[in-house]
């Protein structure tokens, strides 16, 4: 009996790690427009793709969460080639997460302080579905747009995120 548990238990897993690797979430297209814009930081292409959708206007704010704390807005800007006027005007530096529920913390904070009602979430297709559950999680009421940046994921790292947003899920369950 024992065994056929662990067996079925196995079963599931990998039939749900399949779904999660072979579905990974796609690209929002570029003319959806929200209130604001939500990267959470991480793999290469995320922190772009959020300045290029915000200087083609398809939000009002962006948010980049997870923001090395030693890292000053003029740095950030020259790194990543944002113009001033939108460092001044419309990008905000989330410094205070270290991990993907902190993240969801900081962007809910600033969700709320910004009394919007929409934002498009940009991570890499890998860190979507635990991104995405975690921000959903911590904001009721908002629409969350996700917006995958490609990538092309090793079988290790997506084991360990599946493994993480399992878990996740099962801490959400019991209200850790």
């Amino acid at each position: 009996m024992i065994v056929r548990i662990i067996g079925l238990g196995a079963v599931l897993w990998m039939a749900g790690f399949l779904i999660f690797a072979l579905f990974l979430p796609q690209p929002a297209p570029d003319e959806v427009v929200t209130d604001g814009i939500v990267v959470m930081t991480g793999a290469s292409g995320r922190i772009e793709r959020g300045i290029k959708l915000l200087e083609a206007r398809r939000a009002r704010r962006l948010l980049v969460s997870g923001v090395d704390r030693r890292v000053k807005p003029h740095e950030f800007a020259k790194q990543f080639k944002a113009p001033v006027r939108l460092m001044d005007c419309c990008i905000d530096l989330g410094q205070e997460s270290v991990d993907t529920r902190s993240n969801a913390t900081e962007a809910s904070d600033w969700v709320k302080a910004n009394r919007y009602r929409s934002i498009r979430l940009i991570t890499s297709d890998w860190h979507m579905t635990r991104g995405r559950f975690d921000l959903s999680d911590a904001i009721d009421g908002v629409t969350i747009v996700p917006d995958a940046v490609p990538s092309e994921p090793g079988l290790v790292l997506l084991v360990r995120e599946y493994d993480k947003y399992l878990l996740r899920r099962v801490a959400a369950l019991v209200g850790i």
